[in-house]
């Protein structure tokens, strides 16, 4: 099991559909993914437990990974939540 805690940035809160896309990138993976909010706790993978989150720019959450490929799934999770346009220039 890994966890890691991140926080959201302006360019992930500012996409049209970011919720549609952290569940996609979440189901690339076999690991079960958790993201932890204000105490909620829901599944990565599913559209609606995502939106129960009401995520937005500067919120810290927690991403908790559990499976063979765990570490890959935690970290794919944490770039796209906190990603900014700089780190796409590099």
């Amino acid at each position: 099991m890994i966890t890691k805690t991140v926080k959201i940035s302006a360019e992930t809160a500012a996409q049209e559909n970011p919720i549609a896309f952290l569940v996609q990138e979440a189901n690339c993976f076999k690991s079960k993914v958790y993201i932890t909010c204000d105490g909620k706790r829901v599944n990565a993978k599913s559209i609606m437990g995502m939106m129960t989150l009401g995520l937005h720019e500067g919120k810290e959450v927690m991403i908790w990974a559990e499976g063979e490929d765990e570490e890959e799934a935690a970290q794919k999770v944490a770039i796209y939540l906190k990603r900014t346009s700089e780190d796409e220039n590099k």
